[in-house]
């Protein structure tokens, strides 16, 4: 299975989906998209238990639902399914991943993505009956071996996301190339407020990490830059890590234009290897990426990172506890064609590794409607810009695929099933105590 997206050279319209949606899964590349491509063949009677369970479930939500040929039921956002045989047979065959996997073939559309898929994020517990729910280890896919982020595997699952192409990124982010959760000071967010919305983020990092004039910073996930540049804009000498050649280049080529190449180094390292002590380390969305078999020695690292003293500032996407268990070892849509080898850690997590490797929360401050508003400027903008995204090379799977990452995640957010915090850790040192 291909984990990262494609390119080809169709340069279709992807907002013209409605119409040609019905044979989308037809058209797109067996070779590029091999599930998408064509409905697998689900185990024997799955179809028909997923084709009841959908239609009990959409049925008793604020949904306008149409299956078919058939008249539309209900009010709510819309769920229009072109092809109600090949979405049964893809959730039938592989739940929630076949779900997201039928939109990508045009299976089915929604007057309000985001809508609807904010209605289902809400009401996630309800959908299956509750004696069907001790089942789910049955039909759920266990996430993969080769996605597991060892060093090697760390640096292939973040290729397969952050160097799909750097002018990609710059469509739909704006000229900050901050990609992560922004703090307004308004809402609903105007697009012209999200650059200042960015650096207000990370100027609030920087603040609770104590950046300033002569600090030696440590960044751990670079980025494309903006944070290294605006805390050596405060004088900080800042060492900053990825893994993505691509981040890695354009952040070296912006530092550079800013004046600042004197300042920041940018390093192709993974933040298992890091050598030295630092005033403060910075670490932005970046947990996500660790999976949870390393999210210890992810903080021993940042303890062993910090000198005596100093202070580290984090910000990370957050789900409720029991909701990360019981999701850990699964394999979703999400880790199967957008972040492998991720996992949203809850904030229970985050205080209890963190406490393992002698570290504690002092400080912690939630922004999740922050960042439905953000991802909300980002899908609109790449919707704006579906041609260009086109003219880069990629295909309507792949944008129709963006489009639904982008909602989906919003949709987290919105219906609170997600948050995003920025938290501040020091050492658990007992007073009198030398490191």
């Amino acid at each position: 299975m291909t984990l990262s997206p494609p390119r080809s050279a169709d340069t279709s319209d992807a907002s013209a989906s409605a119409s040609a949606s019905a044979s989308a899964s037809a058209s797109a590349s067996a070779q590029a998209w091999p599930d998408v491509a064509r409905p697998p063949a689900a185990p024997f009677g799955h179809a028909a238990v997923a084709r009841r369970l959908v239609r009990r479930a959409v049925t008793a939500l604020p949904l306008r639902c149409r299956f078919g040929a058939e008249p539309a039921l209900g009010l709510g956002p819309s769920l229009t399914v072109h092809d109600p045989d090949a979405l049964f047979r893809r959730i039938g065959a592989q739940g929630l991943i076949g779900f997201g996997e039928s939109y990508m073939a045009g299976e089915w559309d929604s007057d309000d993505l985001t809508g609807l898929l904010t209605v289902l994020a809400a009401h996630v517990d309800d959908l299956m009956p509750v004696p069907l729910r001790r089942l789910r280890g049955a039909w759920v896919q266990r996430r993969p071996e080769a996605q597991l982020n060892s060093r090697a595997g760390a640096r292939e699952n973040v290729a397969r996301h952050y160097d799909l192409s750097n002018e990609l990124f710059a469509l739909f982010l704006d000229e900050t190339m901050s990609y992560s959760c922004a703090v307004f000071t308004s809402f609903p967010a105007r697009r012209e407020s999200l650059p200042a919305a960015q650096h207000r983020k990370t100027d609030r990092l920087l603040d609770l990490a104590g950046v300033g004039a002569g600090t030696r910073l440590l960044e751990i996930g670079t980025g494309w830059g903006e944070l290294a540049l605006r805390a050596a804009a405060r004088g900080a000498r800042v060492t900053t890590l990825t893994l993505s050649a691509e981040q890695q280049h354009l952040a070296r080529r912006r530092i550079a234009a800013a004046g600042l190449a004197d300042r920041v180094d940018v390093e192709l390292r993974d933040y298992r290897d890091v050598e030295g002590r630092y005033d403060a380390v910075v670490s932005v969305e970046m947990i996500e990426a660790v999976g949870r078999d390393f999210w210890p020695t992810y903080f021993a690292a940042l303890r062993d990172a910090v000198a005596p003293g100093g202070r580290i500032a984090l910000q990370s996407i957050t789900m409720g506890h029991e909701r990360m268990l019981r999701t850990a070892g699964t394999h979703t849509w999400i880790s199967k064609y957008v972040f492998p080898g991720g996992l949203i850690p809850s904030r229970e997590a985050i205080e209890a590794h963190a406490a393992g490797a002698g570290l504690r929360i002092v400080s912690d401050q939630g922004y999740g409607d922050h960042y439905a508003q953000t991802l909300c400027l980002w899908r609109e903008r790449f919707a704006e810009r579906a041609e260009e995204v086109a003219a880069l090379g990629f295909d309507a799977t792949f944008r129709r695929m963006w489009e639904f990452y982008l909602a989906y995640s919003e949709a987290g957010f919105r219906s609170r099933y997600l948050d995003v915090r920025q938290l501040l850790l020091t050492e658990d040192v007992a007073p009198g105590a030398r490191r």
